[in-house]
């Protein structure tokens, strides 16, 4: 069964809006227009990344053996995947390093009826066109819509798997309705800030400062959550995960730690805001991590259910 651009939108999760191309390829953003406007302005290094695909997922129930799409990467970051997961399991991974870059990419699922899920590559602009299944689909049901905001650990770099995301990592046990607008490289930065029209979170989620911590002013921090706050108002729950370890400057992680606190207090303040240490989620050994800055595969699990651990104690 070959399943329309706009049908297959019923089952493509993480976009804003979508777009179909002049070459007939559907293309899915998580920011607006205007945003993205922006970035092509401030820094190409943003703008760039603002349109990766950045882990959207196709997710279905299906009893279905055999899928496909064809697919083209418009712009890489890095290499990371495309992947299967069937019941909350990975079955088939394919590296983008070792894809095309215009192709069809094919997966084999196994018999009987299974929830589905499709991960896109994180670092990568992919669009997608032809998808068929031999088999029927059905939608499935999502929990809260969370718009998370952040930088490259949010957007996916780091484990080089997109599966592996923390974000991918935790949704498998959250089930949340995400937009993912992590941007490699990105810093507290309220022009960002928005109105989405026809889009309003249950909740949202801020992962940023790694990249500012030597900052001499907590200015932009403080412009953040205001701006933030003033667009979704002082009853929209938000949570703030202040800074993960780094250890890739180790004579600077004494002003690492005096931000994160900053932030904690800044963030904290707001009765609608409540903070996650991220110094408590990630172990501070150079084994977690890819570079000594972003998680790897290990951290990111790691980081993942302890973020899930946090949000379910403090009822987020």
């Amino acid at each position: 069964m070959k399943i329309s651009n706009k049908e297959i939108q019923k089952y493509y999760f993480g976009a804003y809006n979508f777009v179909e191309r002049e070459d007939g390829y559907l293309q899915a953003f998580q920011y607006t227009q205007a945003q993205m406007d922006y970035f092509e302005k401030a820094f190409d290094f943003w703008y760039d990344r603002c349109m990766a695909t950045t882990v959207k997922t196709f997710e279905f129930i299906t009893s279905a053996t055999e899928l496909s799409f064809d697919y083209k990467i418009l712009w890489k970051g890095s290499d990371d995947s495309f992947e299967v997961e069937e019941n909350g399991l990975i079955t088939e991974i394919k590296y983008v390093k070792d894809m095309p870059e215009e192709g069809t990419v094919s997966f084999s699922l196994s018999e009987g009826e299974k929830k589905v899920v499709v991960y896109l590559p994180c670092d990568a602009t992919v669009v997608i066109k032809n998808f068929e299944i031999n088999g029927d689909v059905d939608r499935v049901s999502k929990g809260a819509k969370v718009l998370w905001l952040g930088d490259s650990i949010t957007q996916g770099y780091g484990p080089l798997r997109s599966s592996q995301t923390y974000v991918s990592v935790a949704n498998r046990l959250l089930n949340y309705d995400i937009v993912n607008q992590g941007i490699g490289g990105y810093v507290y930065d309220k022009n960002s800030l928005m109105k989405m029209d026809g889009y309003w979170p249950d909740k949202i989620i801020v992962a940023l400062g790694t990249n500012q911590y030597g900052s001499e002013t907590m200015e932009a921090v403080e412009e953040y959550y205001e701006t933030l706050i003033g667009l979704y108002g002082k009853d929209m729950p938000i949570l703030c995960i202040s800074p993960l370890w780094r250890g890739d400057n180790e004579e600077g992680i004494p002003t690492l730690i005096k931000f994160c606190e900053k932030v904690k207090k800044i963030a904290g303040s707001y009765d609608n805001v409540t903070v996650v240490d991220g110094f408590k989620l990630v172990p501070h050994l150079p084994e977690y991590f890819l570079d000594n800055l972003h998680p790897n595969v290990l951290g990111t699990e790691v980081y993942g259910r302890n973020l899930v651990e946090e949000i379910r104690k403090i009822g987020f």
